[in-house]
């Protein structure tokens, strides 16, 4: 039996190892960077919103206007069986929509492509390493990147323009900071690379409205403000107001709700994770744990 446990693809109708899984070097998925995806997590033998990442999915496909014979039924399928024949428990399982090779070479016709999917599932993915997350962690605002203004590429639809973040990144870990978040050219906080940004500020939990994928730990942080009683707003926050925050934490579906401790020179709370974070880190390890929100796998088939 073929060892999956470090990762599996299903491409072409086949689960085959993830060192096995390729696309062409003509796919305009790879040379143009025009695909959308999704992540759903897995944690102990179990989906945790997966519906609610599928939702997102279908828009980005409408938004992108791809196609692919798969309905929403088959992927999800296809995601429970790759999961299940990896053996993972723990899991970062990506769902993918490429804009595919050319019908027409050489043609600059995004129509005569054709798109095809593929997903993929590997352990468990941290977006800022573990002991960074177990410590808080450290973010640098970058000045050698704005984000992508949303007139150009919706950041709605999940896609692969990383030319910013990679900018930011470089600058920001050769600086000693473990992340970095990004700013529009108004100078409004909008996001970073694989998560959502939040401050709370007088005790609201407060997160940027435009410039950012809406994202599902994002959703379930603003329900978890919600049943825990704190005010919220979704709205614009300028660089000045976020530095001067009393907490600062990220979202990802990669790490959950993420505490920072520090942004440029500006540490909160004496260098600790704040109270409010904690409560909200808490109740998503219960609501991911157990409950409605939960999908589990079955192993055995």
């Amino acid at each position: 039996m073929t060892d999956l446990s470090k990762g599996a693809a299903w491409m072409n109708g086949e689960i085959i190892p993830i060192s096995e899984a390729k696309i062409g070097v003509t796919d305009w998925g790879y040379t143009h960077s025009d695909s959308t995806y999704d992540v759903a997590q897995v944690f102990d033998g179990g989906f945790f919103r997966l519906e609610d990442h599928l939702d997102r999915f279908d828009a980005s496909l409408a938004k992108m206007r791809f196609s692919v014979p798969q309905s929403r039924d088959d992927i999800r399928a296809i995601l429970h069986q790759i999961t299940a024949a990896s053996g993972l428990r723990d899991a970062y399982c990506a769902f993918v929509v490429a804009r595919g090779p050319q019908l027409v070479p050489g043609s600059r016709d995004p129509r005569t492509c054709v798109n095809h999917f593929f997903a993929w599932v590997v352990p468990y993915v941290n977006v800022i390493h573990a002991d960074a997350v177990a410590r808080g962690a450290k973010m640098k605002i970058a000045e050698s990147a704005e984000r992508i203004s949303p007139r150009s590429v919706d950041p709605t639809a999940k896609n692969y323009h990383w030319g910013d973040m990679t900018t930011g990144l470089f600058e920001a870990l050769e600086q000693g900071y473990d992340t970095v978040g990004l700013a529009d050219a108004d100078g409004n906080m909008c996001e970073g690379p694989g998560f959502n940004i939040f401050a709370v500020i007088d005790g609201t939990v407060v997160t940027p409205r435009a410039g950012v994928l809406e994202g599902i730990t994002r959703k379930s942080v603003l329900e978890i403000a919600d049943a825990l009683g704190l005010p919220k707003q979704v709205r614009d926050m300028p660089v000045a107001e976020f530095l001067e925050a009393d907490e600062v934490f990220v979202s990802t579906s990669g790490g959950g709700p993420t505490p920072i401790i520090q942004v440029n020179d500006r540490i909160y709370g004496n260098g600790a994770p704040g109270p409010i974070t904690e409560r909200i880190r808490q109740t998503y390890v219960d609501w991911r744990a157990d409950g409605p929100l939960r999908t589990p796998i079955n192993y055995d088939v």
